[in-house]
Parts: C-alpha cells; structure tokens; sequence
C-alpha cells in the first residue's frame, strides 16, 4: 500500500496523483485534508510517516505548497527518509542512493502530468545497496 498524504496547498495534486496511482493498480489511501481546507503540514506527516514506520504502507507522497515544509518535517521521523524532488533523475537516484521511503512534491510548483512521472519513477526504483548501505546507516545513527 502507498499512502499520499497533504496540506491544503497539496490537495488538487494529492488528488489527481492518487488517482493516476491507482490506475496503474496501486493500493492507495490518502490522508490529510479532506476537501481543501487548512490543515498543518507537520500533522500530516506524523500521521502519513507514521504508517510507513509500522509498516502499514510500503512507501509514501507528502504534498504540501512547495513540498519544503513537509519534507522536513517528515525527516525528524526516526526511519524516515523524505526527499523532495522535482524531476525523474532525483526521483531515481534517492531511491538506488538513498533508499527513500517517502516522496515529497510542491503542489504549487509543479504540474501533474510531470509529478505523475516523478512518482512513477520513485515507485519503479529499487535501492542499490552496496556502499549506498553504510551511508544509510550512518543517517540512522544520526537519528539516535
């Protein structure tokens, strides 16, 4: 399963991007808010970051206007690895370098049919391990 989750400034892409999603025949849920009204951005977070740590859903999207404020808020998480991207290459390379577990977009700043791929591309990557490993270990000690 794959939980998107945004703010308001996220809401009409965490709609169309949730849609896409499950078109190619993901699982998704979605969380935050519920018909575009303001809700904080580090509530959604906690809530979608905390399913993704229990293992409830495999990975995740974050959405907020610009996709900063909810990928740092994301990445206070212990075991969580948010990254904000804005194209297909950082998209692929958090996942095969640093095995990202939650995708971060701008609502505001980028349009769905280039999110839609971002997502597609985060969602087709697997994590090449190797020397990429220590690198995630030494962030996991960081959190501790």
């Amino acid at each position: 399963m794959i939980i998107i989750g945004s703010d308001h400034g996220g809401f009409e892409l965490r709609k169309e991007l949730a849609e896409h999603l499950r078109a190619k025949g993901f699982l998704v849920t979605e969380a935050g808010s519920e018909n575009g009204e303001s809700v904080d951005y580090p509530d959604v977070a906690q809530e979608v970051c905390a399913k993704v740590i229990s293992g409830e859903a495999e990975k995740a999207v974050l959405i907020c206007g610009t996709g900063i404020g909810i990928s740092i808020a994301a990445n206070k998480i212990d075991g969580i690895r948010a990254a904000l991207c804005t194209d297909c290459y950082m998209a692929k390379y958090t996942r095969l370098h640093n095995n990202a577990n939650v995708l971060c977009l701008g609502g505001r700043v980028i349009g769905a049919g280039l999110a839609c791929e971002i997502a597609d591309t985060f969602f087709a990557t697997d994590f090449e391990g190797g020397r990429h490993q220590r690198r995630i270990d030494k962030i996991s000690a960081l959190e501790k």
